[in-house]
């Protein structure tokens, strides 16, 4: 990777962290805590948008002590060793071992929004969350920014996975076409 590649990469890296990290710090000291994700506009949530083609978007505070959806939340401190395990394996993998440089921004917006849940355990006690949607009456489970790096990076891979198949399989059918 060269060198204007990685001041770039770099800052949009704190740029991505540093929108993450305003977002929950301004959630966690302006709204006050949900109990539960409500599928209503209340317990101090701010409405965005109210029957949008059926659906609805509000920004609240939640708590989340587990993974995604509250997965194993009764062990956050094992929860928290194997998050730190896994962006130790993946920064490692991004930075020495990847050979292919357009999986590296999906790799680093993983890292930043990983790294931005794992940093709010230690300075909130768990992830905040806030961002609430309910689809045609289905509240999907709230979220935050980290949570959409990581899934943008993860989807993008996905997408490229995809289409180098599709790429190597077109080659073959071309090379053997040939033959």
């Amino acid at each position: 990777m060269g060198k204007g590649k990685f001041w770039i990469l770099l800052l949009l890296a704190l740029l991505l962290f540093s929108l993450d990290a305003t977002t929950k710090h301004w959630v966690y000291h302006h709204l006050s805590l949900s109990p539960y994700s409500s599928p209503f506009y209340s317990y101090g949530e701010v409405g965005v948008f109210h029957n949008l083609l059926g659906i609805d978007f509000c920004i609240s505070r939640v708590s989340n002590s587990g993974g995604a959806w509250g997965v194993f939340a009764s062990y956050p401190k094992t929860l928290l060793f194997f998050r730190i395990l896994i962006i130790l394996f993946l920064a490692i993998y991004t930075f020495f071992i990847n050979k292919v440089s357009k999986r590296t921004l999906p790799f680093l917006l993983i890292l930043v929004g990983a790294s931005g849940n794992i940093i709010d355990f230690f300075i909130y006690g768990s992830v905040v969350d806030m961002f609430h949607f309910v689809f045609w009456g289905y509240s999907y489970p709230v979220f935050n920014v980290a949570d959409t790096l990581i899934f943008i990076g993860v989807f993008t891979l996905f997408v490229q996975t995809l289409f180098e198949k599709r790429k190597k399989k077109s080659c073959y059918a071309t090379q053997s076409s040939k033959s």
